[in-house]
């Protein structure tokens, strides 16, 4: 979902490729049942009818969490520092559960 206030306009589409300030993903559920304030629009684009199928950057991005995940196995999360636990540089943002976490740019 992303949202414009100039234009009083919401528009619910396929799940957001990279971070932007104003985008959020939604689950089916709450996409279906979404209401708007008085006098905004609502557009519902076309979503597609099979998932994309993973690129070389997800296949990458997979690749270096199941690393980061097994050298982090000699530390319990309680004795990280919080450094160890930020995003590496130069990340967009973070996702915690269904939520997406913007990083200030740099």
């Amino acid at each position: 979902m992303t949202y414009v206030y100039a234009e009083s306009t919401a528009v619910l589409g396929p799940l957001a490729t990279y971070a932007e300030p104003h985008a959020y993903d939604l689950c089916s559920q709450h996409a279906e049942s979404l209401t708007v304030p008085r006098g905004w629009e609502v557009l519902r684009l076309a979503m597609p009818t099979t998932p994309q199928e993973p690129g070389p950057d997800d296949l990458l991005a997979l690749a270096n969490a199941v690393r980061e995940a097994a050298s982090a196995t000699t530390e319990t999360p309680a004795r990280q520092s919080h450094a160890q636990m930020e995003p590496p540089a130069g990340t967009e943002g973070t996702r915690r559960g269904h939520l997406r976490i913007l990083r200030e740019p740099s």
